[in-house]
């Protein structure tokens, strides 16, 4: 019996996803739960599964084609069987991505009217995309898609040829072939831009003393994991005091939408985790419910999650304030990009020795380097301050606030 196999919907406000690449051919024997294809969010990556065995019947998208949710993409059963019903818009039935064909002037420009009519090939939804927001239409364009359809990167192969003249088309002067955004590199760009043009951005820059800090790390690096802490690092705490001084300096911690300000009882906490496949915000929620060892705990398992791709939709949406950590790499300062509607954002640097006098001497002192960046719009630059004020304080006192009963 032929199962059609559909686009899942990948969280609240997912309502296309990218078939990034097929696995499995038509024509080809697949087993229950074997991984037929790639697919894309604007926040990360997922596989697409069969749920059941049988032989690939039909795929009716090809590579790099956006796919509305809960759309057939394609059809496993028995050799024979017939998937016409199955077809999208199966009331005025679709080709299969290999039947597809050149399509007329004017059933081009009937699909996307952004798109001039002499542009007569039949395109991608990414092509079409790449084509308006680059405004490039060249007259002339051979398609390596399916029936000569025309993908994003036939496009951005001839775009960067004619950038790059007298280089020969779809090479850069060194010979390298252009590159396809991802649609979460795509998204990461888009959000970039539109949060530095709709909020007016300001980073302010402290350091806190970290000897709290590094004495508590070695105290639960020699107690081991028997004490159920092994997951507490030091980004784990910087958090767990961010939360803290969120609890005493609740006007961070809200959104600003359509012109008001919304405040949140709960903190949810966003933390920027490079992955494989770019930026992503896993958010640990209700975190000022959770001890240090639950908070460090669910950074260490989201984070694993994030790096392999198998984090739910549902785990990276709903933040109220967002950490970024680039100590690890040495950073001494930066300015992190807003994430809006989210107000404010902790840029977490690396620990360093500052002069610091003391009854009369001068003593070298490990420092933890911090940058907020909040929005000028909702938060002035006094109680931004006033927050890195708290926070510094939550961190240099880290051994009394966390309550942890490790013995080192």
């Amino acid at each position: 019996m032929a199962t059609p196999i559909e686009m899942p919907k990948l969280g609240n406000d997912a309502e296309e996803c990218l078939l990034a690449r097929w696995y499995k051919q038509p024509g080809e024997t697949v087993a229950a739960g074997d991984v037929i294809a790639d697919i894309e969010t604007e926040k990360s990556s997922f596989e697409l599964t069969t749920p059941v065995g049988g032989t690939l019947l039909a795929a009716f998208f090809a590579d790099g084609e956006l796919v509305p949710v809960f759309t057939t993409v394609c059809v496993v059963g028995d050799p024979g069987e017939n998937v016409d019903q199955y077809r999208p818009g199966a009331s005025s039935p679709a080709p299969a991505p290999e039947e597809l064909a050149p399509v007329s002037s004017t059933q081009a420009v009937a699909q996307e009217a952004a798109v001039p009519a002499a542009f007569a090939p039949a395109m991608s939804p990414r092509a079409r995309r790449f084509a308006k927001e680059h405004d490039f239409f060249p007259g002339e364009v051979t398609g390596s898609g399916p029936g000569g359809r025309i993908l994003e990167a036939d496009l951005a192969r001839l775009y960067g040829g004619a950038r790059h003249a007298p280089a020969a088309a779809g090479a850069t002067a060194g010979g390298a072939e252009p590159t396809r955004l991802s649609l979460l590199r795509s998204t990461i760009a888009r959000r970039m831009r539109e949060s530095l043009g709709s909020t007016a951005q300001y980073t302010l820059n402290t350091s806190a003393v970290a000897t709290g800090l590094l004495s508590l790390r070695a105290r639960v690096k020699s107690a081991g994991s028997a004490e159920g802490a092994a997951a507490v690092n030091i980004n784990a705490m910087v958090v767990f005091c961010a939360v803290k001084a969120l609890e005493a300096v609740p006007e961070v911690n809200v959104e600003f939408r359509d012109g008001a300000i919304h405040r949140h009882s709960g903190i949810h906490i966003g933390f920027a985790c490079d992955t494989p496949r770019g930026l992503v915000v896993p958010v640990v929620r209700d975190a000022g419910l959770l001890t240090l060892p639950q908070l460090a705990a669910a950074l260490k398992r989201l984070t694993a999650q994030a790096i392999d791709g198998s984090i739910a939709p549902g785990d990276l949406a709903g933040g109220t304030f967002t950490v970024s950590n680039l100590g690890t790499y040495g950073v001494e300062s930066f300015s992190p990009i807003l994430n809006p509607p989210q107000v404010a954002i902790l840029g977490v640097n690396a620990i360093q020795l500052k002069p610091v006098r003391r009854g009369g001497a001068v003593e070298f002192v490990d420092h933890l380097g911090l940058s907020l960046t909040c929005d000028h719009q909702v938060i002035d630059g006094a109680p931004g301050a006033r927050f890195l004020r708290t926070l510094g304080e939550r961190i240099e006192n880290i051994e009394s606030i966390a309550a942890l009963d490790v013995q080192g």
